[in-house]
Parts: C-alpha cells; structure tokens; sequence
C-alpha cells in the first residue's frame, strides 16, 4: 500500500493525471450510459463528475492539481462551442420560419428560470450571496460564474448549480416535455438547451442532430440574454430584498 501511495504521489503531480482521469471516467460513465439503453438517469456527465469528485476525496488530491491536465479538456469546450454553428446552418430553413416563436420562447423560458430560483431562494430566506449565485443557474458556466462574481454571489456555488441544473434537465426534459405533447425536434431541442445549456444540448445532439442544433441555439441565446438581463434585473431584486 505505501508503494501503491508513493505511485500516486508521483502521478498527482503531473498534468496528464487530470486529462487521463477525466477521459477514462468518462469512457466509463458512457459505457453505463449504453448498458442502461441510454437512459437518461444515467446521465453520463453526472456519472463522470461523481466519480472524479469522489476519487479526488479519497486520494485527498487538490481541485488545482487536478485541472493542470483537466484544462486541455476546458480549452476545447470553446471550439466544441463554436462548431455547434455548422448542424445549425444546416438547419437554417426552419430556423427562419420560426424565428419569432423562438424569440419567445427565450425570452420566457430564461425569465422563468431567473425569477423562479430567484424567488424561491428568497422565499426560503437565503442570503442575498445565495440569490445571486441561483439567478444565472441556467446560462453557461462560463457565463454564469462571470455574472455571479459581479453580483456579489459565489461562483463556485454558480459553478455547482449550473451543473445540477444541467443534468436534471437531460434526465428530467424527454419525460416532461412527452407529458405536455410537444414533439417537434426544434421546439424540443431549443427548450432543453434554454433550460439546460451544455449538458442538455449534449443530451440533444444524442437524439438527433436537428434537435442538438436548436439546442445550441437555445444554450447560445440564453446566455448572451442572461448575460444582459441579468446584471438589470437582480440588483433592483436584492436592493428590494434588503
């Protein structure tokens, strides 16, 4: 066991240990994903974070040490992101032909998810770091940790329920939206990224390249709209909240 101890030292303290656990674990999470006939309870993502997390625990191994290879991975969500342009050009016709019901479906979709959180962390009597952490839980990490840290809330908390929000829209979103009968790829892909950014439109794309492209639009749009409401919106809410 000490030697077993003594390898670990050594690889904890070399970048490619993060980039090796991060692609292994998730080679494993979607090898469950495809045992449970991709059901999306065992979403892949939450699988993998649960395992890092829990890994990183027991090793006692630095959040910081790990992303020194973990951040390969984090620099190319920036061209994963940009590339998601390409199934939306593809899908350009109908993108045309409804670009007013998707203007209000944004707009609807992420004002519901700002005032909902919003209102009932205050409900609940949260502090107001707390309510500033929860009002951009549905845009983008990026996007959602950069507006926190102005508001005065807490980006690692931003950081935790941005991902929650995730993974509880890419298990909860076919069963929700099969319930209120809507069947369209479109409308049902740029809901899932609306509500659910990256990992729900990751989830999308795993349907079907339609439905994964409005979910792009949707993750796209949400946050450049929260990015803007937000920081107008909040301050007037926590200045009233006291």
């Amino acid at each position: 066991m000490t030697h077993l101890g003594a390898i670990w030292v050594y690889l904890a303290a070399t970048p490619l240990l993060g980039l090796t656990l991060t692609l292994f674990t998730y080679l494993f999470a979607q090898a469950v994903y495809a045992r449970a006939h991709y059901d999306p309870v065992a979403n892949p993502v939450l699988i993998a974070v649960g395992l890092i997390v829990a890994i990183l625990v027991v090793t006692r191994t630095p959040y910081a040490t790990y992303f020194q290879g973990a951040q390969f991975v984090h620099f190319l969500l920036g061209p994963a992101t940009v590339a998601l342009a390409l199934p939306l050009y593809q899908q350009l016709p109908k993108l045309r032909r409804s670009t007013l019901p998707l203007a209000g479906g944004l707009v609807a979709g992420s004002l519901t998810a700002i005032v909902s959180a919003t209102a009932i962390a205050m409900l609940f009597g949260a502090p107001r770091a707390t309510v500033a952490s929860l009002a951009p839980k549905s845009a983008t990490t990026p996007i959602a940790m950069a507006i926190a840290e102005r508001l005065g809330g807490l980006p690692s908390l931003t950081a935790v329920l941005v991902i929650c929000t995730g993974v509880f829209g890419a298990v909860s979103a076919r069963t929700i939206l099969n319930i209120l009968r809507i069947e369209e790829p479109e409308v049902r892909g740029f809901a899932l990224g609306v509500a659910s950014h990256g990992i729900g439109t990751a989830r999308a794309f795993q349907v079907s390249d339609e439905m994964g492209a409005f979910a792009g639009l949707g993750m796209g749009l949400n946050g450049l709209f929260t990015a803007f409401i937000v920081p107008v919106l909040i301050p007037i809410v926590l200045r009233w909240y006291g």
